[in-house]
């Protein structure tokens, strides 16, 4: 087993805990916040959300966005993920606060799925 200072990666594999903290900016290379965790299918093992930290000053009024995997595509010159969304489109998206003890349920995922017009998983 891996200690916990091993980083494994393996050409475009990653471990999980590795992504978290990954910045994500949008097309003009603005950063837009940070991946704070991955939501993956428990059957098939594929990342299908990531939950983006954006807004708030200092860690205070920040949301969780989800965003679809795949609105995100990895460049390596900026070692984080772009995606195509400006930071107006993420103030009017579907969020949760960090705070809440959120649920999150089919309806929820297929409005984030519309909101970002991505594939539906649901």
């Amino acid at each position: 087993m891996a200690s916990e200072e091993t980083k494994i990666t393996s050409g475009s594999l990653i471990a999980a805990d590795q992504v978290e903290g990954t910045d994500v900016y949008n097309l003009q290379g603005e950063k837009l916040g940070t991946v704070d965790d991955i939501m993956l299918d428990k059957v098939s093992g594929k990342a299908i959300y990531a939950i983006m930290s954006f807004g708030g000053f200092l860690g205070i009024g920040e949301k969780y966005h989800p965003l679809p995997w795949s609105t995100l595509t990895y460049d390596e010159t900026k070692g984080g993920y772009v995606v195509n969304i400006d930071k107006r489109m993420l103030e009017n998206a579907p969020t949760y606060d960090m705070n809440d003890d959120f649920r999150w349920t089919p309806d929820y995922g297929r409005r984030v799925d519309k909101y970002y017009n991505a594939p539906s998983y649901w």
